[in-house]
């Protein structure tokens, strides 16, 4: 008997000893990538250079934790139209996307494609995307409750304009022009009678080499940083505006493994990494038309008539995918609205008034 009460006094206070005693210090190891590769390709140069670099900084200075990340770009892990299902399989632990390669999934997500010529430059447009995502949960709330992920913040794409093999002045001169373009803003070319054909950055100077198309609806960064210039040197500015459609989450069930510290701290970064995204994307962009210059490329500008001309073509289009969305079972007027009002509230001026219903 005295053995055995020896032997429960052991074992409790054993308990008591591993209750009291502090958590060791774990590392954890996280997966990161896009299909987008570094190099030509903002969106994924801040995620390596400042969120990867931050969080595993501060949770290296501000916890008892480590993290170490593996880095998976350029398709090496999930491919352009694959990186939101690797992050909610668990294939990537972190992922960041064009939402544009999900039209189906993602439907009001592409909002900014809908309501093209808006905020001109990259941190209006960011900022004018925020106030739509805070005023409007729904956009988060479902990452989590259908694709297991939780949402960490925005990037941009810069100020898109067109690149053609040939020159051209008016939109009547694009009838019957084949040009590619990411998805939801392949409509824009349906509405001047051009072709619009869906490819992907990473395949298009072979294809406008080689005929595939004989433009690209694309951002001077990347136009420049693809050499889409060499193939197709005439780069017309339009003005479709800066398009707010990255996201970078992080797969719902890994982050809730992470202690709460290293979880705190993830969010705070993925929240900085958005902001820093606008400035960088306006510097950006501005590197770009240099950079095309430079590089060769003939840069022209359309005429407002021509601007606005293009835009009342698209009158009807808005309203068309707000409505689209509410059979969906989504909050299409309601997101399109607080976009059109949160760039107006913040200065941009309309080519057209759009109306949504």
């Amino acid at each position: 008997m005295k053995t055995m009460n020896r032997h429960l006094v052991g074992a409790t206070a054993a308990m008591l000893v591993a209750a009291t005693t502090p958590v060791f210090a774990d590392s954890f190891t996280l997966r990161i990538g896009s299909g987008h590769p570094q190099g030509p390709t903002p969106y994924v140069n801040t995620m390596s250079d400042f969120f990867a670099a931050e969080v595993t900084r501060r949770v290296s200075e501000e916890t008892e934790h480590s993290v170490n990340f593996i880095e998976a770009y350029g398709g090496s892990i999930a491919g352009v139209a694959e990186t939101l299902e690797s992050v909610q399989q668990g294939i990537l632990d972190i992922g960041a996307f064009c939402i544009c390669f999900e039209p189906s999934k993602m439907f009001l997500h592409n909002f900014p494609y809908y309501l093209a010529f808006g905020p001109q430059s990259s941190s209006d447009a960011i900022e004018a995307a925020r106030a739509v995502y805070e005023e409007h949960p729904w956009l988060t709330e479902v990452m989590v409750d259908e694709y297991d992920q939780r949402f960490l913040g925005l990037g941009v794409w810069d100020n898109y304009h067109l690149g053609t093999v040939d020159p051209w002045e008016t939109i009547e001169d694009l009838r019957g022009v084949k040009v590619g373009g990411a998805g939801p803003n392949l409509p824009w070319l349906e509405f001047v009678d051009a072709i619009p054909v869906q490819s992907t950055l990473p395949e298009g100077y072979l294809s406008l080499q080689t005929g595939v198309y004989s433009g690209w609806l694309m951002v001077p960064s990347a136009y420049n940083g693809f050499r889409f210039y060499e193939p197709a040197p005439y780069y017309t500015l339009i003005g479709f505006g800066a398009m707010p459609v990255i996201m970078m989450t992080i797969n719902e069930d890994r982050m809730n493994s992470l202690p709460e510290d290293v979880q705190a701290i993830i969010t705070e970064v993925g929240a900085e990494w958005e902001a820093r995204n606008g400035e960088v994307m306006d510097g950006v962009q501005a590197a770009g038309l240099a950079g095309l210059a430079e590089n060769g490329a003939i840069i022209t500008e359309i005429s407002e008539d021509v601007r606005v001309a293009w835009a009342s073509s698209m009158a009807g289009f808005p309203a068309q995918q707000a409505a689209e969305a509410e059979n969906l079972g989504m909050p299409g007027l309601a997101v399109m609205q607080s976009y059109i009002d949160a760039a107006s509230a913040g200065g941009h001026d309309w080519p057209f008034d759009y109306e949504l219903e």
